[in-house]
């Protein structure tokens, strides 16, 4: 059974920092991209960040770039999202996804939401001005 459990969101102050985790069991981690995506109630969920399944390359959205990184602990099979100079606009749920078996071992990150077989429960984000 393939679980994605993420932690880390909070209340924080506009310009603040926060790193949110995401836990992988039941699949090998290291085979599969993975990506952070967020979402507003009412909107659609929308791409946040994604990373190879070897984590040497990666992918933003142009909201976050230069703010946000994504890294991958292979060892602990834990995907991470830093944040840093948080944004009101930054308020959603955030979601860890990981990239089906099609996709494995390519190297590659994927941005579409359609290329994601398993998703997380979501943590929330709150950005204060």
């Amino acid at each position: 059974q393939v679980q994605l459990i993420e932690s880390g969101g909070r209340l924080v102050q506009a310009g603040g920092s926060l790193r949110l985790s995401c836990a992988v069991s039941g699949r090998l981690f290291s085979r599969h991209a993975m990506g952070w995506f967020r979402q507003v109630p009412g909107t659609e969920r929308e791409f946040v960040a994604a990373i190879s399944d070897r984590g040497d390359k990666t992918g933003y959205a142009d909201s976050v770039e230069g703010r946000f990184t994504i890294t991958r602990d292979i060892a602990e099979s834990t995907l991470y999202l830093q944040m840093d100079s948080l944004k009101p606009e930054d308020t959603a749920v955030y979601y860890c996804a990981s990239t089906g078996p099609i996709y494995s071992n390519h190297n590659y990150y994927y941005t579409a939401m359609a290329s994601y077989d398993y998703w997380g429960q979501g943590t929330q984000v709150t950005v204060s001005s």
